[in-house]
């Protein structure tokens, strides 16, 4: 590995040039932010490198002056690198928490995001009042929209949809682990659900424009997960003009998009016919969900 040294820390960058010198817990975690790692990202990467579960980020500061063994300071090193090489941290410790549940996650999937948990917020509030609802998730990948509908509402029947055979057997993997069923079609978008119709129809999909200047910093994830046309609404167009087709009356579909999608989500939304048309805003602020209300049977 090609790393520049910080000043006054070893660099290691194998298991041969570790040998010659060893860092403490504390000198791991520093070194690597120096190197230009988020603070946590570098204790999530030291963690699994210690064989630790992510959450044990505490232990790190009651365990500062612990000496790295060279396997380990090996390790941390391998995945350091790879995270400054813009790989998702997900990927390289195989797991990612989603609204509460650990998820398996690898290169078939997209990193879930923790501002994807806008949309299972809003449609928990949307169903607040409907008993045993019939949920769709367009788009699995991982199944974490889907799994964590499913966790919060035991009485819900969930489906799920996916185009990728690779992401259904992630989900799949997913929900067999978490113990929650979930019902897995193949297919494109709401091809696979002939008759079927739900009380809401959620999916996080591809809307990044294919020119997207972003697109060089995920190369590390599949891209038929992330682009959708010129504009990066190919996709959420279908979903929206077949969705009708799809939803019990007063049925609701609810759309993650891009930071500067809102406003025509929402028209794509209201020219199809939906109602009570309104966006939620993510961790930041940014209206990053778009959704609308159906109310006519066809």
């Amino acid at each position: 590995m090609n790393w520049m040294q910080p000043k006054g820390l070893p660099l290691v960058s194998s298991v041969e040039s570790s040998a010659a010198s060893s860092l403490t817990v504390a000198q791991a975690a520093s070194w690597a932010q120096a190197l230009g790692l988020p603070r946590l990202d570098a204790q999530v990467l030291l963690l699994h490198a210690l064989g630790r579960a992510p959450h044990e980020r505490a232990w790190l500061l009651t365990h500062g002056d612990d000496p790295l063994d060279a396997s380990v300071q090996a390790t941390f090193a391998d995945h350091a690198q790879r995270r400054l090489n813009t790989e998702p941290v997900a990927y390289i410790t195989g797991h990612k928490e989603f609204f509460g549940l650990m998820l398996h996650i690898d290169k078939r999937v997209l990193d879930p995001r923790a501002d994807t948990e806008t949309l299972v917020e809003w449609t928990l509030s949307c169903l607040a009042d409907v008993a045993q609802p019939e949920l769709l998730d367009l788009g699995t990948g991982s199944g974490a929209i889907a799994l964590a509908l499913k966790h919060a509402r035991s009485d819900a029947t969930v489906s799920a949809v996916d185009a990728s055979a690779d992401a259904l057997a992630v989900a799949t993997l997913n929900a067999e682990r978490l113990a929650l069923p979930v019902d897995f079609h193949h297919g494109t978008w709401l091809a696979p659900l002939h008759g079927r119709a739900f009380d809401a129809i959620v999916s996080n999909p591809p809307y990044v424009a294919s020119n997207d200047a972003h697109l060089a910093d995920l190369l590390h994830e599949p891209l038929s997960a992330l682009t959708s046309g010129a504009d990066g609404l190919d996709d959420i167009r279908t979903i929206v003009r077949d969705a009708t087709r799809h939803l019990k009356p007063n049925g609701w579909l609810l759309l993650e998009h891009g930071h500067d999608q809102a406003q025509a989500v929402q028209t794509l939304l209201g020219n199809q016919g939906f109602v009570n048309v309104q966006s939620r805003p993510d961790l930041a602020g940014i209206l990053r969900c778009s959704g609308g209300q159906w109310t006519t049977v066809k």
